[in-house]
């Protein structure tokens, strides 16, 4: 596909073509070539930057160098009846001064002012239809984008941002609810180590006390044949002698 030339960079392609599929992210990538002799600073806006999100957004090209710049479609719900998009971008360069970094980058540079040259570039959003598929869509996928509107800039575009970075407190669970967790865990397991021992020593008292007890019936039960018998004798032997 071919792309687009302006006073500072060559930029291809000339449009952003997307893989659409429903409930499912989709990524692109466009190169940004220096073909001056001196550094350039370079903006990308959007019409719909809650849509998109773009990785470099700001940056410095050096001299005879390229910059990839990768811009990501946030899965959609529903696809257009027709499959057009009205979603544009627009790539913005000036001429930055050497040794420059994406830090010194400011909003103002990219300003039109009488003898300033500021590069404009858009690029329209293509769907291109796939075959595959949709999976079964994720949270992440679906969820809030992480762009923020700015202030509007030249018309229907708006400034990307940087997609942010999960914060370590919010991605590693509390230092001190873990030994918490660890402490309960270690204490009901002497518990349950405990009744257990304790139930094994119940079992054994009751065993020994069902042994006696039996030892017990059986003298009671012997001894008392032995009377029996003894007093059938004697009873046996006074009807004899009567």
């Amino acid at each position: 596909m071919s792309g687009g030339s302006g006073s500072f960079l060559e930029i291809q392609p000339s449009e952003l073509s997307f893989p659409f599929e429903i409930m499912k992210q989709s990524s692109c990538s466009m190169q940004l070539t220096n073909k001056t002799d001196h550094y350039v600073a370079f903006k990308v806006k959007t019409t719909n930057p809650k849509q998109y999100c773009v990785r470099p957004n700001i940056g410095v090209v050096l001299p005879g160098s390229t910059c990839d710049v990768t811009v990501t479609m946030q899965a959609q719900k529903d696809a257009p009846s027709d499959m057009q998009c009205k979603d544009k971008f627009l790539v913005q360069s000036v001429a930055a001064e050497s040794g420059a970094t994406t830090q010194d980058i400011t909003a103002a540079m990219f300003n039109k002012e009488p003898g300033k040259v500021v590069d404009e570039f858009k690029l329209r959003v293509v769907y291109v239809p796939t075959t595959t598929p949709s999976p079964i869509p994720e949270d992440s996928e679906l969820g809030s984008s992480a762009h923020s509107k700015f202030a509007q800039e030249n018309g229907a575009y708006y400034s990307t941002t940087m997609p942010q970075s999960v914060s370590k407190s919010s991605a590693e669970p509390p230092k001190e609810k873990s030994s918490e967790a660890t402490s309960m865990i270690s204490k009901l397991t002497e518990e349950k180590m405990s009744a257990i021992q304790q139930n094994q020593k119940l079992r054994q008292e009751l065993e020994l006390l069902r042994k006696e007890s039996s030892k017990s019936g059986s003298g009671f039960s012997l001894t008392f044949l032995v009377v029996a018998g003894l007093l059938g004798i004697i009873i046996g032997y006074i009807l004899k002698k009567t």
